[in-house]
């Protein structure tokens, strides 16, 4: 089974991204680990059918009254976690291990940092970044492929805007590529 998983979208219309709606279309299940933003988001990636999602903290009242803080369920076997803040970290992920046994999950999906984390320890951890507005990262979503209990990871990198410090990189990375071919 094939998931997308991903956060912190924080759109204010129902208008998905075009390669990330082609990204969903192409799945068997959409998890959310919350911060839609607007009622009007959520409604559009919950038309397919196939959302799990919990609320985030930049959702809007009415979002968080519908969707949970805290999610669980099963995926062939694997048992899944979903929140929307686990740990303020994504240097230390102590917090976030802790909150997936506490949970009794195979694998915590959360949210918040916007800056993506595939981890694996005793548990697997997944931080999807954000599609829409990353942080110190580009935008991406993580797939996940879940077959009788084995589970395999991967980060998406998605067209868009990259934040401010991955501009930066990128362009002295060009400079001394370029100085070194002078």
């Amino acid at each position: 089974m094939k998931l997308i998983i991903l956060s912190d979208t924080h759109l204010k219309t129902g208008e998905i991204p075009g390669q990330l709606q082609t990204l969903l279309e192409d799945c068997d299940l959409i998890v959310h680990a919350g911060d839609f933003s607007t009622v009007e988001a959520y409604r559009a990636f919950n038309a397919s059918g196939k959302l799990k999602a919990v609320s985030g903290n930049d959702d809007s009242p009415e979002l968080r009254k519908l969707l949970p803080e805290r999610l669980k369920f099963e995926v062939e076997g694997a048992r899944i976690g979903v929140v929307h803040e686990a740990g303020l970290s994504v240097m230390d992920t102590t917090a976030q291990g802790y909150l997936a046994k506490e949970m009794e999950v195979d694998v915590l999906i959360f949210g918040h940092l916007h800056r993506p984390i595939i981890e694996r320890k005793d548990v697997m951890l997944v931080c999807p970044g954000s599609p829409t507005k990353p942080r110190m990262s580009n935008p991406g979503v993580v797939e996940l492929i879940i077959e009788k209990g084995s589970i395999e990871g991967r980060i998406i990198t998605l067209e868009g805007d990259s934040c401010g410090y991955i501009k930066f990189r990128d362009a002295l990375k060009r400079q001394k590529e370029e100085e070194g071919h002078k």
